[in-house]
């Protein structure tokens, strides 16, 4: 199997953004949004793998601007990182309004895809072919991120199984809650 280039997949999803998408407030839904981003990463990396792949997760949308009706709203993906039968794919969201030609980035994004196979089980991607260091260095990226995240669920898992509600009642003073049942005596 031959690797593969980013640029070999690299993908943009430009849509228009119409008045049923948005919500009371006059901006654009995030589940609007969240679908573009599925439907661009599935295009980025089933082009990569030459094969089926579903959303296996999003690792952070970070919505950094609203998006407005009207805008036209267009979604780079590219493959940032390759596993054995998975691919990270990353997401820039640009909105551009184009009666006073301006654009602003407003989302950006991870996805975690899995190749399938015809047999609907996991299936070997090629490798990604890095040819300069933004390649490289989105790469690399995606290694530290998914490091990170393991880490914090890990460290969470911990805490969690650990966590003595009773015990730590007194943690939640001064946070915009109330208790609304009898503490039990220790």
């Amino acid at each position: 199997m031959e690797p593969r280039s980013v640029k070999y997949s690299q993908s943009t999803l430009t849509e228009l953004m119409i008045p049923a998408y948005a919500n009371f407030g006059g901006k654009i839904h995030g589940g609007i949004l969240l679908s573009l981003i599925d439907k661009v990463a599935y295009t980025c990396a089933s082009r990569h793998a030459g094969a089926y792949c579903v959303t296996v997760s999003v690792d952070g949308v970070d919505f950094l601007q609203p998006v407005e009706v009207g805008d036209l709203v267009s979604l780079h993906a590219s493959v940032n990182y390759v596993g054995r039968t998975s691919l990270v794919i990353g997401i820039r969201v640009i909105a551009e309004n184009v009666r006073n030609r301006t654009q602003r980035h407003t989302n950006t994004s991870y996805v975690t895809m899995v190749a399938k196979g015809d047999d609907d089980k996991p299936t070997v991607v090629p490798e990604l072919l890095l040819e300069n260091e933004d390649d490289a260095r989105r790469f690399l990226e995606a290694i530290k991120r998914r490091e990170l995240r393991e880490k914090y669920k890990d460290a969470f898992d911990n805490a969690i199984t650990r966590l003595d509600v009773q015990h730590n009642l007194g943690q939640l003073t001064g946070h915009r809650c109330v208790v609304g049942w009898k503490r039990k005596k220790d």
